[in-house]
């Protein structure tokens, strides 16, 4: 029995001995593994479980990754974008940055006991540069280069100052070399006067200079500048009026008259002829215009040689000089023009009845002067006629689109709409009959204060019209070049109006078109407490009008025999008697 039990102790303690030797092994491996594989760290993560994970789980983990991701993305993209913002040099600034090494680095030889801070940037090493560069913001960069451009410039100006004494010969080699190190860099070339070249991107002000414009410019009044056009002209080509300018060194200008398709007119101050006013019309600068003031220029001389008088009622002309490019006429200066006279004095209800006789006679003299030289004006209207200050002189101006009788084309679009004759809408040949028909419907409107035929085309001035005359005859009609535009093959009258309900253009034929107006009713419409002699005058101005818008133009009355109507040639008698 107790052999039994000794062998089992025994056996246990062997087994306990096998246990711990079993241990100090596994140490001394760990150990060894320990120091053989400490760098190699596994860091898969653990494969996830069946039983833990779900789709939904996994899906909800792949979207969570995915906003993680994106704000990584983000976070590196803004880190870069300020790195780079802070590493940003133009070449000009690194070319600036080795000129001023170099200075530095020549002073500090010629001067080695110098501030250590003045040399502290530039004797720097490069990592420590970068470093700087990182830690400060791009404020503090900008501001420090500022100061040593400023001072760089200040040295160049001395550098300068000394070459052009001839005292300094170091100084000039030392500029050269500085503006070939910037020209091989920039690519630019570079003189020797660097301080006036070179700018500075980072200042502050634009000190800018251009070396187009190095000289002085003088404006001379006789001589028009090829590059400075544009100061004197606008996008059209009129010329910029301003008040106070002196023309031509003689006449300043005092105010705008207006502004037509030709040309502005000013009314301008004779600074040598006793002071006294001109009317100078100043042509659009453009070759077209150009060439129709020349022929307007011939007309003028023309009418001033068969006029020397001054009677018969045409503005005069003194002469004509360039300004700035522009070809300017001189003319005589009246007070205002005919439609603002009937606005001022006539307005809804026409001007006086003797100032009517007297305006329609003085135009009609100068039909009468034009038709004897063998010239067409071609643009009668309110607003190229003018009157004089104390309102009883009329004359014709504006003969920009007069032409010679026998030099004319049939045009659609002659004399304002208004006052456009029928057979220049229709393309028939016309004569000194379309200024008959544009003063019919000038007396008109100074009788009434209201436009005769207000046409928004060419097709409603005929249908106007003929609410006035009646149907345009056959024969005339077969005479137009631009007929088939308003008229069929049956001579039926094509009406183009919109369509109320869809708004489109349509053409109605008319067959038969009735007399709508009455021109007697209009005119004693604006005379409603005329006198009994005076309402015998409105009589004899119907029959005036009648005759002188014929649509036929062979039938129309001619200029001497309206100068011969009893309504010009007789004055308005004197009555007291109101018409009951």
């Amino acid at each position: 029995m107790a052999d039994s039990y000794s062998r089992h102790s025994q056996n246990k303690s062997t087994k306990y001995q096998k246990d711990a030797n079993m241990m100090k092994s596994k140490s001394r491996r760990s150990k060894y593994s320990d120091q053989k594989y400490h760098k190699v760290e596994s860091k898969t993560p653990p494969l996830p479980t069946r039983s833990t994970s779900t789709l939904e789980d996994l899906i909800k983990k792949r979207e969570s990754l995915k906003q993680e991701l994106k704000k990584i993305v983000k976070h590196s993209d803004t880190s870069t974008n300020k790195d780079s913002k802070k590493r940003r040099h133009s070449k000009e600034d690194y070319a600036y940055e080795i000129i001023s090494s170099k200075k530095s680095y020549k002073e500090n030889e010629t001067k080695p006991n110098t501030n250590s801070k003045r040399k502290s940037y530039h004797e720097s090493s490069p990592e420590v540069e970068h470093t700087q560069a990182d830690s400060e913001d791009e404020e503090t960069i900008i501001q420090r280069r500022r100061q040593m451009r400023k001072q760089l410039l200040e040295k160049l100006n001395v550098s300068q100052d000394n070459k052009n004494s001839g005292n300094s010969e170091p100084d000039t080699e030392e500029t050269c070399s500085e503006a070939q190190t910037i020209k091989s860099i920039t690519g630019n070339e570079v003189t020797h006067n660097i301080s006036k070249q070179v700018t500075d991107m980072f200042a502050e002000k634009d000190d800018f200079e251009s070396n187009a414009t190095s000289n002085n410019v003088t404006h001379n009044d006789n001589e028009s500048n090829l590059n400075l056009t544009d100061n004197w002209d606008d996008t059209d080509g009129y010329y910029v009026i301003r008040i106070g300018d002196v023309i031509n060194n003689r006449y300043t200008i005092k105010s705008i008259l207006g502004q037509g398709v030709f040309a502005n007119v000013v009314r301008a101050q004779d600074n040598e002829d006793g002071n006294d006013y001109v009317a100078i019309k100043i042509i659009r600068n453009n070759d077209l215009m150009f060439r129709t003031s020349l022929k307007e220029i011939a007309i003028l001389k023309e009418i001033r040689q068969a006029d020397p008088d001054n009677k018969y009622h045409c503005v005069q002309y003194f002469g004509h000089f360039t300004h700035k490019g522009h070809l300017c006429l001189l003319l005589e200066s009246l007070h205002m023009d005919l439609r603002s006279v009937i606005k001022k004095y006539g307005k809804h209800h026409g001007i006086n009845l003797k100032a009517l006789i007297s305006y329609s006679r003085q135009l009609l003299l100068a039909l009468r002067l034009l038709k004897k030289l063998g010239i067409i004006h071609a643009d009668i209207k309110p607003d190229n006629i003018l009157v004089n200050e104390k309102k009883n002189i009329l004359k014709l101006c504006d003969f920009g689109s007069a032409t010679k009788c026998d030099d004319n084309e049939p045009t659609p679009y002659l004399v304002s709409r208004f006052y456009r004759a029928p057979e220049i809408i229709l393309g028939v040949p016309y004569k000194h009959g379309v200024d008959v028909w544009s003063a019919a419907c000038t007396i008109f409107e100074m009788a009434t204060g209201k436009i005769m035929f207000t046409g928004s085309s060419n097709n409603k001035m005929l249908k106007c019209f003929m609410d006035l005359k009646g149907k345009f005859s056959s024969r005339l009609i077969k005479k137009g070049k631009f007929k088939d535009q308003h008229f069929n093959y049956n001579n039926n009258f094509l009406l183009h109006k919109k369509d109320e309900f869809t708004g489109r253009e349509k053409v109605v034929e008319m067959y038969n078109i009735p007399i709508t107006r009455d021109i007697l009713f209009e005119l004693k419409k604006s005379y409603k407490n005329a006198f009994v002699n005076e309402e015998k005058k409105l009589i004899q101005l119907k029959e005036l009008l009648d005759r002188m818008t014929m649509l036929d133009t062979s039938q129309r009355i001619s200029v001497t025999d309206c100068l011969k109507h009893p309504f010009i040639l007789e004055d308005v008698e004197k009555d007291t008697i109101k018409k009951q």
